[in-house]
């Protein structure tokens, strides 16, 4: 048997990790749900632990999987309020669970005598493993705008273009980059008038808005199954589950619809298949996880969790709107934030929401900047920054009110950063060749061109520590040469270094 240190492999991880951002104890305001309980995290990796060896593919080989996924859809489905008709599966993310959604609407809608490409309708603000589903199962992707200034969806305008070829209408409870509940029961009313599929994207909010009050203290309109004409819901384990990376529940209504989600072949001589996610063999361990949180927590626990959210996202709020030059974003529902200048006030008392965030990240907090967009009417949606709140955040929020307040001071006045300037920062006959199509842009050419804006050199590439020119110049380029240079960015990331 070939020996090994223990302790010198599990030291450089240790050592790794050191250069990560923190998982733990709220300064990382994206990515990471904190729940502030220890025991609870413990839990979860004993239970991962139990279950290292075992195999999710075959739950009929290991039981325990069909154990620990019937307990999880169950909570899971008495949570979002749906009938004995409403089943699911457990999936490794929010991206599977929407993959999934729109695999199964794609294949119920050709069941049902589709022909040609169908469209998934959703507005703009819908998460973008939408998009990766519509490239990924061959749907066109039909956009609906939103208001620049408050985030939120004219429903009028997704309703018109609810037709015969629309195999699944998406909508968000709520949107991630700006925290919007979308009018679920009027969209879900329409699509069985219809007799369309309505997804609810609560991938971020399904494990908290069924505790979450508005601001008034009354309840959120309904969003769940108790709206006719919603026939899936996704909603992540590992966000406000606070399970580990990566889990989530997707419920569809009616069983006959949710086996269409599955894919199962005896076409070849080896053992039948039958995968119930895209996966085929796969982990237990957040499975476990999840399992475990649930028996420890129960809905209570979730619910206790979720007024620590709660207030702590009232205070932030209050905050922002007392920060001269700063504004919170539309309405938001749940504990999401997203942040954007004041454009009332005369430019020197504005503040750019990536300047700020860049200055939060100076005193050891961590927000996350969103681009803007121009959207399909050609209207654009202002770049922000967002902020993630879980229970944790609480208890810090005084520490946290102190950085906001002090780089909001320093940030004050600075204009935003000039798109055109940083353009002119690149290899101007490089960018001209691209866009007149003689220059191909290949791994070799985006390399060149990440590193003359800094990135994608060294021994560990990544971000730079002020991040509002990378943003700016994500808005000024075109699309598809901004997607493919990120692409080479994280490529790069990951690549073993060259002989």
């Amino acid at each position: 048997m070939a020996s090994f240190d223990a302790a010198a492999i599990l030291g450089r991880l240790a050592a790794l990790r050191e250069a990560d951002a923190p998982t733990h104890g709220g300064r990382v305001l994206s990515y990471v749900y904190d729940s502030g309980m220890p025991e609870i995290d413990e839990l979860a990796a004993e239970a991962m632990r139990l279950v290292q060896p075992v195999n999710g593919l075959d739950p009929t080989t290991f039981t325990s999987v069909a154990v620990m996924e019937r307990e999880v859809v169950g909570f899971a489905r008495e949570l979002l309020h749906g009938g004995d008709d409403v089943v699911g599966s457990v999936t490794s993310g929010g991206t599977e669970s929407c993959l999934l959604a729109v695999k199964t609407a794609r294949d119920v809608w050709r069941a049902a005598g589709g022909t040609g490409t169908p469209r998934l309708l959703a507005p703009v603000t819908a998460h973008a493993a939408f998009q990766k589903a519509a490239a990924l199962f061959d749907l066109t992707l039909d956009l609906v705008p939103v208001d620049p200034r408050t985030g939120r969806l004219d429903v009028s305008r997704l309703i018109e273009r609810i037709g015969p070829d629309v195999a699944l209408v998406v909508v968000s409870a709520p949107s991630y980059p700006y925290a919007t509940l979308d009018p679920i029961e009027v969209v879900a009313a329409a699509c069985e008038d219809a007799g369309v599929a309505c997804h609810v994207d609560a991938c971020i909010g399904g494990w908290i808005l069924p505790f979450w009050r508005a601001a008034d203290g009354s309840a959120l309109p309904a969003w769940d199954f108790r709206v006719p004409g919603v026939t899936s819901v996704s909603a992540d384990l590992h966000k406000y589950g606070y399970a580990p990376k990566g889990a989530s529940v997707l419920l569809q209504r009616g069983r006959d619809r949710q086996r269409r989600q599955y894919f199962a072949t005896t076409g070849w001589p080896g053992y039948p298949v039958v995968n119930s996610t895209l996966l085929g063999s796969k982990s237990a361990g957040s499975l476990a996880a999840s399992w475990a949180i649930i028996q420890a927590l129960g809905a209570r626990g979730f619910a206790r969790l979720a007024e620590s959210c709660r207030r702590a996202t009232r205070g932030l709020q209050d905050i922002v709107g007392d920060i001269e030059g700063l504004r919170v974003l539309g309405d938001p529902t749940g504990p999401l934030l997203a942040v954007t200048t004041d454009e009332s006030l005369p430019s020197e008392r504005r503040i750019d929401p990536h300047h700020w965030a860049d200055r939060v990240r100076r005193r050891g907090w961590v927000l996350q900047l969103q681009p803007g967009l121009v959207q399909p009417d050609g209207t654009r949606l202002p770049h922000t920054t967002h902020l993630t709140i879980t229970p944790v955040t609480e208890g810090r929020i005084d520490e946290l009110e102190a950085a906001l307040r002090g780089a909001a001071d320093e940030a004050r006045g600075v204009p935003p950063v000039d798109a055109d300037a940083v353009l002119a920062s690149l290899p101007g006959d490089l960018l001209a060749g691209l866009a007149a199509g003689d220059v191909e842009l290949d791994s070799a050419t985006a390399a060149q061109l990440l590193a003359s804006i800094g990135l994608a050199g060294g021994a560990t590439p990544g971000l730079p520590d002020d991040q509002a020119p990378l943003l700016a110049l994500v808005s000024a380029l075109p699309r598809p040469i901004t997607e493919r240079l990120l692409t080479e960015l994280l490529a790069r990331a990951v690549e073993p270094p060259d002989a």
